[in-house]
């Protein structure tokens, strides 16, 4: 463990609650927080003539927006080390060389500059695919705490990894594990109803196996109460529902069936645009460079 949260601002309000929920993840960690604010380049960084005011200008709101983060963090946590880091350059790179080695990447839903539509466009789902370690997105913070975690979990090696890592963070939080398995059935023809009785022997034994993958986790963490769900539908919607009442919403980075391609697919997707809490993305060892 590293001892380091890293959290990306811009000056939004989503980088806002970014940052108190990296902040209260240190805490929990007994980590360093450390903020990081990227510039990105702009044609006035370029030499022509009179650029230079504008270019200090930019750099003054830059050096304001990670000011008003680390008093922010300050305030909500005085005992925590915060460290700050602003560099120049694009937002994705910026903040993986900044935040490598960090525990944990924190970044906003939404946001402004660079960060516009991070958690759901090309530039979010890139970060969350090649970081190596977990990425949280935060949209928005509930009022009140659920004392509940929830992760999807399909056998895969990748959902193991984000099964892990919700152990963790249920520990860490003295919150119950709401382990959810989604199974999408296949639709093999218009009359797909005549396969009935099929389709439910098929989703009754898949959700044995992955009681059965399922038994070794619970014993080696048998003080974390867990709660084992099997759906039958798609992924997105079990996973959106059960964050409503959820502190914080798990996923691996790829998996099969039922979340096969996490992240670069449909259901991280979904995810992050739905969940009403924040979301995890986390890739197994040794992936996301």
């Amino acid at each position: 463990m590293a001892g380091l949260v890293a959290v990306g601002v811009d000056g939004s309000e989503a980088a806002t609650l970014a940052v108190d929920y990296a902040m209260d993840d240190a805490v929990r960690r007994r980590a360093a927080l450390k903020i990081i604010h990227v510039r990105e380049p702009w044609i006035g960084d370029l030499a022509f003539q009179d650029a230079g005011a504008l270019s200090d200008a930019v750099n003054q709101h830059s050096r304001a927006v990670l000011a008003a983060a680390e008093r922010r963090a300050r305030e909500r946590a005085p005992g925590v080390p915060v460290i700050t880091s602003l560099v120049t350059g694009r937002v994705t790179e910026g903040l993986r060389a900044e935040a490598e080695g960090a525990d944990v990447l924190v970044i906003g839903g939404r946001g402004l500059g660079g960060f516009a539509g991070l958690a759901v466009g090309s530039a979010g789902l890139g970060l969350a695919g090649h970081f190596p370690g977990p990425v949280v997105v935060v949209r928005q913070l509930a009022a009140v705490s659920y004392g509940q975690v929830v992760v999807g979990y399909d056998g895969s090696y990748p959902s193991e990894a984000a099964l892990d890592y919700a152990f963790g963070e249920a520990e860490r939080r003295n919150a119950r594990l709401k382990v959810i398995y989604a199974w999408q059935q296949p639709v093999f023809a218009p009359y797909a109803e005549g396969y009935g009785p099929v389709l439910s022997r098929l989703f009754d034994e898949r959700t044995a196996e992955i009681r059965r993958y399922l038994a070794p986790w619970r014993e080696k963490n048998a003080r974390i109460n867990v709660d084992e769900t099997s759906f039958a539908g798609h992924p997105i919607i079990a996973l959106t529902e059960n964050s409503r009442t959820a502190d914080l919403v798990v996923v691996g980075s790829r998996g099969m069936g039922a979340l096969g391609s996490a992240v670069l697919g449909s259901v991280s997707h979904g995810v992050l645009h739905r969940a009403f809490c924040p979301v995890a993305v986390v890739r197994p060892p040794g992936e996301g460079r």
